[in-house]
């Protein structure tokens, strides 16, 4: 079969698993998402309420459902579907019905709580724009789980393309798409929220980058890269920061380095630092004149559980705090169970065989170490803030197989034997 038929079989495959779990996937801020998706849809503040919160509570119930049929004290026991969702909907009406009354009519979001919390899903408009077709055509339960496996397999084919670009073999770059699939970026985005769409863009502009190096069609590279960038602005403008800084970052240490060398750095390579300069400084610029939520809003939603206590006085010396406490922990934990540190290993030592590239990819998936160090929470479900790390072995891991197979096909391949100087005398004696 041609590699695009295998591309295409795998990530069938893994669309066939995932029904499996049509329901029980949402979190806490999905309904934020899909009311958002129903308001631009044009249904009223109630009517997206309604649907939000049935969806939300439904998968609560499938999830109770799921716990209870392998607890070993309860498995036997009635079904607590439906008393599990009828107690979501009910807690969930009785704030929405509050905060109506009390006059929290604005914005795109139905009111599950505060202004000043809402507001931060309402600067995300993206991933309610992209649910929209879903969720008309297909109805909120198979909208959002269409919507989530389309993200996914998208992310697996971007991975595919990355590698096939470095001239990695049809075989491992698929294994680099199994890898996207299996590993947690496939599981956090196939949830409904905005990482599965944050990371295909992040893959997007780290193929453009593989493009730009490799000096394959450099117009179409830039163009990935410029409009990932444009696009997270309006997903989630802090990764639009994030990876704007780290390519810039990037392209700069990359410039310097052929510098060195004495090799000019080229235009292509320079429009990609410069791309990346241009977001991090156009976010920040944009976001204060749209009145975005500054960084202070987010650590004093951090800090007060969602507003729920008194602003925090000392923000800043308690932030810190948390963080060195937050990043104590995780490292234990991450030494207690170390997956992901091998993971991130191998991906780095595969990474290094691709100099400059692996500079880019190690920036894209610095991104997920700041995203978390903005936000040290450990109790995030399945470490979901920092999943972008993961990008480095699903890309990074590939790339060291490839490393490993070329060595063996180069020491295997027989050495050319010299003719002895005689022979070749006689050689040519017998010719003349």
């Amino acid at each position: 079969m041609r590699p695009r038929t295998w591309v295409l079989v795998l990530a069938a495959v893994f669309a066939v698993l995932q029904l499996a779990n049509v329901t029980g996937r949402a979190t806490p801020d999905t309904k934020n998402y899909l009311s958002y998706a129903l308001s631009l849809r044009g249904e009223s503040t109630r009517e997206a309420a309604a649907v939000a919160i049935e969806y939300s509570c439904a998968s609560r119930g499938a999830t109770a459902r799921r716990d209870q049929s392998v607890d070993p004290l309860t498995f036997h026991g009635k079904d607590p579907a439906a008393r599990v969702a009828k107690k979501c909907r009910d807690a969930e009406w009785r704030g929405v019905d509050a905060r109506l009354r009390a006059g929290q009519t604005g914005g795109f979001i139905a009111p599950f709580s505060s202004e000043r919390f809402m507001r931060i899903f309402e600067v995300r408009p993206g991933y309610p724009v992209f649910l929209v077709p879903f969720v008309t055509l297909l109805g909120p339960i198979w909208g959002m789980w269409s919507a989530s496996v389309v993200l996914t397999v998208l992310g697996g084919v971007l991975v595919f393309l990355i590698l096939r670009t470095l001239s990695v073999s049809v075989p491992l770059a698929l294994t680099g798409q199994a890898l996207y699939y299996v590993l947690p970026c496939g599981t956090t985005s196939m949830r409904p929220m905005t990482e599965g769409l944050m990371t295909a863009l992040t893959l997007a502009a780290v193929w453009g980058c593989a493009l730009i190096l490799k000096g394959r069609r450099t117009r179409a590279g830039l163009a990935l890269v410029g409009g990932s960038l444009v696009l997270l602005f309006a997903v989630k403008h802090s990764q639009a920061l994030f990876l704007g800084l780290c390519l810039a970052g990037a392209g700069a240490l990359v410039a310097v380095g052929r510098w060195r060398r004495g090799r000019a750095p080229g235009r292509a390579l320079l429009a990609v630092a410069g791309f990346g300069a241009t977001a991090a400084l156009g976010t920040l610029v944009l976001a204060s004149a749209l009145r975005y939520p500054t960084q202070t809003d987010s650590l004093q939603d951090l800090l007060t559980d969602h507003y729920a206590y008194p602003d925090r006085t000392r923000l800043w010396p308690e932030f810190l705090h948390l963080e060195a406490n937050f990043w104590l922990e995780w490292t234990r934990q991450q030494l207690w169970q170390p997956m992901l540190a091998a993971a991130l290993g191998a991906g780095v030592w595969g990474a290094s065989r691709r100099p400059a590239f692996g500079v880019f990819l190690a920036g894209a998936a610095f991104t997920g170490i700041l995203t978390q160090a903005a936000h040290p929470d450990i109790s995030v479900w399945g470490g979901r803030l920092i999943v972008l790390v993961w990008l480095l072995p699903v890309v990074g891991v590939p790339l060291l197989l490839e490393s490993v197979v070329r060595g063996k096909a180069v020491a295997a391949a027989p050495v050319p034997t010299p003719l002895p100087e005689q022979g070749l005398g006689e050689h040519a004696h017998s010719v003349r």
